[in-house]
């Protein structure tokens, strides 16, 4: 059992000890991943809408995401489908109450320029990087399955994406499966072997979510209906204005702040994944019904892939219509 899927037992445990989180402000945990929402949080509009100042913590990964909302020092927070599925299969006590991102060229498989690595079969004796349990971890493993590649043939090593870049600029690594800022980097000197669209196509597809603890949206439930209306708002900002959202947008400025990105890859990474309205989300293909059903294969192929130990008969308890319903 590695580390991280330690640190899931272990944050589980603690969460069974820790009651409704008392700290006088809303904590929310969020990542590096590039999206519309970032520039409502950027203009204080999340805390406009809730009424209270919000303190915002940034994370490396969605295990140390997971680590936090079990330990009560963070209440609502953002987790890609791969940390989601290992966390409720061992039934930690979240709601999924939105889907964030459906991640397309968003992540993606980076080989370093005269790494050898023109073709997947010479993957095999190669190090390749990627945060583990993560969403790009899950869409190298999907990739390998589809190429036939054995993953115990490749050096598959676990690093966060700031460690990645700096790996990357050290020579250290051969490619690397990751998101923004990271990915920006490393593609300024690599090239793209297969990115999240194309591994979902092949039956791995990987999306990011907002997640609650439950005790907060049951005692809370307005606050967290407040947060999913203003994601929906500024995806629908986005939809009517991401053309002028360029480089030099005030936009694409406060994206890369929050998230460390060079701002004129913001254009390209907001590109990379979708951003459901309010329709799709209440619909059969996502809180309807097909996010639970994403989560359950997630978590079937974590357990092929030694990385859970058991599959629950039912993730449904861990998805939620209702707040994104309220929120219209």
């Amino acid at each position: 059992m590695n580390s991280l899927i330690k640190s899931l037992v272990l944050a589980v445990s603690a969460l069974a000890l820790v009651g409704q989180a008392q700290a006088a402000d809303l904590v929310i945990g969020y990542q590096t991943g590039v999206g519309p929402s970032k520039v409502a949080q950027a203009d204080g509009l999340y805390d406009k809408a809730i009424g209270q100042r919000i303190d915002w913590r940034r994370f490396n990964s969605g295990p140390e995401v997971v680590a936090a909302l079990a330990s009560g020092d963070v209440q609502i927070g953002n987790l890609g489908s791969s940390p989601l599925a290992a966390a409720t299969s061992r039934k930690l006590p979240l709601v999924t109450f939105i889907v964030s991102a459906q991640i397309d060229s968003a992540e993606a498989l980076v080989v370093r320029n005269g790494s050898g690595i023109d073709k997947p079969e010479q993957l095999v004796g190669k190090t390749i990087a990627t945060p583990f349990v993560s969403t790009s971890h899950y869409s190298l493993l999907g990739a390998l399955k589809h190429w036939g590649v054995d993953p115990t043939k490749v050096k598959i090593v676990n690093l966060n994406p700031t460690e990645i870049a700096a790996a990357w600029r050290r020579g250290d690594i051969d490619g690397a499966f990751v998101w923004s800022p990271a990915l920006g980097e490393i593609k300024k000197n690599g090239k793209v072997l297969a990115d999240a669209a194309q591994v979902g196509a092949w039956g791995a597809p990987t999306f990011e979510v907002w997640v609650a603890r439950k005790d907060f949206a049951e005692t809370h439930p307005e606050i967290v209906s407040q947060f999913a209306k203003v994601t929906l708002d500024a995806f629908a900002d986005y939809q009517a204005h991401g053309k002028q959202w360029g480089p030099d947008s005030a936009q694409a400025k406060k994206i890369a702040r929050l998230t460390g990105a060079d701002a004129a890859d913001i254009p390209e990474l907001l590109a990379g994944s979708r951003y459901p309205d309010a329709q799709a989300q209440l619909g059969p293909e996502l809180l309807g019904g097909g996010t639970a059903k994403a989560i359950a294969r997630t978590a079937e192929f974590l357990k092929e892939q030694k990385r859970i130990p058991t599959v629950l008969d039912d993730y449904s308890p861990y998805v939620s219509a209702d707040y994104v319903r309220k929120a219209q």
